[in-house]
């Protein structure tokens, strides 16, 4: 229900009797609740189920390099500046089958 005298919603509130009433904040209450009906329900938080991946999901480029530790022919890389800033970077690679990182200089 709304507030006759400025339209906002009527808060439901017990009077020192213990007798349902509604008002409003501007002022305004009225003790006719004959035609609203009061719901008082708390809702459930829905459970938000995370999914633990125990896999390496790598989202670095990928070069034709071969690894000096297993012999695969295809590795990750990246470029760090390990350095001044007026020298190149380093290249680190690591081995798409077996891990394995190096770093190549040239």
């Amino acid at each position: 229900m709304f507030c006759p005298k400025c339209g906002a919603i009527l808060i439901p509130k017990k009077d020192e009797n213990g007798k349902t009433i509604l008002t409003c904040s501007c002022g305004y209450s009225t003790e006719n609740t004959d035609k609203s009906s009061l719901k008082d329900e708390k809702k459930k938080k829905e459970e938000v189920k995370v999914e633990v991946v125990d896999k390496d999901i790598e989202t670095l480029p990928i070069t034709k390099e071969k690894c000096p530790k297993c012999g695969n022919d295809e590795a990750y890389y990246w470029l760090v500046q390990t350095r001044a800033g007026d020298e190149a970077e380093t290249k680190f690679l690591k081995c798409t089958k077996c891990k394995h990182v190096w770093r190549d200089y040239s």
